[in-house]
């Protein structure tokens, strides 16, 4: 029996009065859905103000093939007291929720009918900051996680590469846009920023999530 689409039932009902929707479907192995108005340009203005201001910002050391890496941008790790998650060897304990995060938190759960109780922060602060490729699959996720970004400020592309197969997908991530990431998209796909040569204006990006402390291994 084929799954359900977290996505279907906003096509069957979509309008003209609903945020548009971008879907992938030539893409193998993944469901992603793109928003790109997901946020007035004057709300997604203030949480970028805010949320630059105010967040625990940190640069983190993790540890990748035995070695410890600071990692090219800033992050923070928000979310519910039992939120505890890890990656790269770096465990990532949740501090309370700001006002700020939860409002986006709840117009996210609200959009897609489904609940987080975390969220990482990036902040790139220019061209120079990165994501490497990767996939969002550590084992306190769940077998398909759903993983939706906000981003604010500076567009910046994301790629994405399939693991097994040929295809790749570059997508310009606009100012107060949602991206969505589900089904088995983490398991067959790697996603990653890369550096830029141009000079860039800082940007942020909020990844909602559900974390299971009982998957925890090790």
């Amino acid at each position: 029996m084929k799954q359900q689409s977290l996505f279907d039932s906003e096509l069957q009902n979509q309008d003209d009065n609903e945020l548009e929707l971008i879907r992938f479907p030539q893409l193998p192995d993944a469901e992603l859905a793109y928003y790109p108005q997901f946020l007035a340009v004057e709300r997604a203005d203030h949480y970028l103000t805010v949320l630059r201001e105010s967040l625990a910002w940190k640069q983190e050391q993790i540890q990748l093939y035995g070695k410890s890496h600071l990692i090219p941008r800033l992050q923070a790790w928000y979310g519910d007291p039992e939120a505890k998650y890890q990656y790269s060897g770096l465990p990532m304990q949740p501090v309370p929720w700001t006002k700020e995060l939860l409002e986006l938190k709840l117009q996210c759960e609200y959009q897609l009918t489904c609940s987080f109780n975390s969220v990482l922060a990036n902040w790139y602060r220019d061209g120079n900051d990165s994501m490497g490729f990767h996939a969002d699959n550590e084992p306190e996720l769940g077998a398909q996680p759903v993983i939706a970004a906000v981003s604010l400020g500076q567009e910046r592309v994301i790629r994405f590469r399939h693991k097994n197969k040929k295809d790749t997908l570059a997508l310009h991530l606009q100012h107060g846009s949602l991206l969505v990431m589900a089904g088995n998209t983490q398991s067959y796909w790697q996603h990653g920023i890369s550096k830029s040569k141009r000079t860039l204006n800082d940007r942020i990006s909020l990844t909602f999530r559900r974390v299971f402390p009982s998957l925890i291994t090790g």
